[in-house]
Order: C-alpha cells, then structure tokens, then sequence
C-alpha cells in the first residue's frame, strides 16, 4: 500500500509539480510506481494550476493527474479505479495535450466520503 499528502502522493509517481518558498513552480522526479505525472494542491496554491499546464504543454511534464486539495487517487495495480474527497467540491482532474496541441483538462468523477448535510 502506497499513501501520502502532498509531496507524499506525488513521490509515487513518475513526475510531480512542486513549488518551494519564493521560486517558480518545478517538474521532480518520483519513483515511478505509477506512471505519468501528478500537481498535488491543484486549486490550494494559485501557481499550482498554470504552472502545471505550462510544463505539460512544453513537454517538460507527461499527462497527468491534478488534485484538489482534499480529494484523492485510488489506484490498484497502477490503474485508477476511483477519485474520493473528504471536502464537499474538492475535484481531481486528468491533464494532457490534445489533437491541436492544446492542454486538455478533464474533470473526473469524484465520490464525496464525508457525511451530506
């Protein structure tokens, strides 16, 4: 069993997005237990987002995953099987180029595990 937040979640990837104190965002390498890339903070930090993009629309960063603050990735066998949120709203989102070169970011199905009032 893999888990983490942050740095913890994006360690088991490929490729993560990270941001220290007072620099630009930047591409670290991972273990690679699964594939692709990964944005920890996704909508939590204001550069997260558009330094994601720009780095996966240069090629500097494969395709991959954007997480919301208090949502997560469910994966077995290297393979999503579901997104889950513990925040009302929180959204995971699959990133990658499309057919005209442009960065395609697609909203995936997220299963909110908190009680709905």
């Amino acid at each position: 069993m893999l888990a983490g937040l942050s740095a913890g979640s994006m360690c088991w990837f490929e490729e993560g997005l990270t941001d220290p104190l007072h620099a630009s965002v930047y591409k670290l390498n991972g273990l690679g237990f699964i594939e692709g890339s990964h944005c920890p903070h996704y909508d939590g930090e204001v550069h997260r987002r558009p330094g994601y993009h720009k780095l996966i629309s240069e090629g500097v960063m494969k395709p991959g995953y954007g997480v919301d603050d208090g949502a997560a990735l469910h994966f077995a066998d290297g393979v999503l099987l579901r997104t889950v949120s513990s925040r009302p709203g929180a959204k995971s989102h699959y990133v990658s180029i499309n057919d005209q070169q442009e960065v395609d970011e697609q909203v995936l199905d997220v299963l909110f595990l908190g009680e709905r009032v």
